[in-house]
Parts: structure tokens; C-alpha cells; sequence
């Protein structure tokens, strides 16, 4: 039996070494990002403009 993950990753763009991906979690629908270069990898998580986490639509 497999099971499910529970992020899902959306590659998002690439600019000048540095990649951009969108991570949602699947159970709560918050979205992060993720940027990464060739030094390390850097996540936070998005927020709308009153400050409370993204969530992905339709989630």
C-alpha cells in the first residue's frame, strides 16, 4: 500500500542561479516557497497581505 504525500511541489521559475518551486501541504492547504541555489535552499511560508498564511485554492 502506498501512501500519499503530503507536499506537493510546483516548480514555479528559475532566475539567475536561484530556482523558485511552490510547496503546498496537501492536509492544511498552506503554500510556502522554496528557493534554492547551488549555496542552500532558503523556506518560508507565503502570506497574504494581512499577514495569515496563503492557502492554495480550492484546498
Amino acid at each position: 500500500m502506498k501512501k500519499e504525500q503530503r507536499f506537493e511541489v510546483t516548480p514555479t521559475k528559475a532566475d539567475g542561479g536561484v530556482s523558485f518551486d511552490v510547496v503546498t501541504d496537501k492536509q492544511t492547504g498552506v503554500q510556502y516557497v522554496l528557493a534554492s541555489n547551488y549555496i542552500g535552499s532558503s523556506l518560508t511560508v507565503l502570506v497574504d497581505k494581512e499577514g495569515k498564511p496563503l492557502l492554495k485554492r480550492g484546498a
